[in-house]
């Protein structure tokens, strides 16, 4: 099996909220964007929080996500999944994302989103233990999977969950 890598984050100055994801799609891999298969929903959600009036192209929502103090990133650099599902990725070829350096350079980040479960658990596995460097406290909010493959929510059901973003950025709580 062929190593596959992520992308950089989105990112903007003085972020608040970072959204994490375990590892890029295939679709998304082949387009080089986040979220591109188009039955996620994360952009579909991301513009009923913060632009609802307006279609933006993939750079614009970026910026957009920027502009609202919004980093999103996953948990994984690099690993070996055959296909797209998070259960495939083979855990001894992970290797996670410089958190340490993300977290040192942007200290305004203060919370965490994970995009699903598998996300959260490749982190704590993963990054957790070098992160006792850091001198403040980080608050976590597990959310449900924009992935199609979470199909026992409603999109609106998701919506509502992920409403928690749009509180915390927009409060700075």
């Amino acid at each position: 099996m062929t190593r596959i890598h992520g992308f950089p984050p989105i990112i903007g100055a003085r972020p608040v909220a970072l959204v994490l994801g375990s590892m890029p799609s295939v679709a998304s891999l082949g387009q080089a964007r986040y979220y591109a298969n188009p039955q996620n929903s994360f952009w579909k959600i991301m513009a009923a929080l913060f632009w609802p009036d307006e279609t933006l192209n993939y750079t614009q929502q970026s910026a957009r996500l920027a502009k609202h103090r919004i980093v999103v990133w996953d948990v994984l650099a690099s690993c070996v999944r055959p296909g797209s599902l998070d259960s495939a990725i083979e855990m001894h070829t992970a290797v996670a994302n410089n958190f340490l350096g993300l977290f040192t350079e942007y200290s305004s980040i203060k919370s965490i989103f994970f995009n699903g479960r598998k996300a959260e658990q490749i982190y704590q596995r993963s990054v957790v233990a070098d992160l006792q460097l850091l001198d403040r406290e980080l608050h976590y909010h597990n959310m449900p999977s924009t992935s199609p493959a979470m199909a026992t929510l409603s999109f609106d059901e998701k919506l509502e969950c992920w409403r928690e973003l749009h509180r915390v950025v927009t409060t700075g709580a």
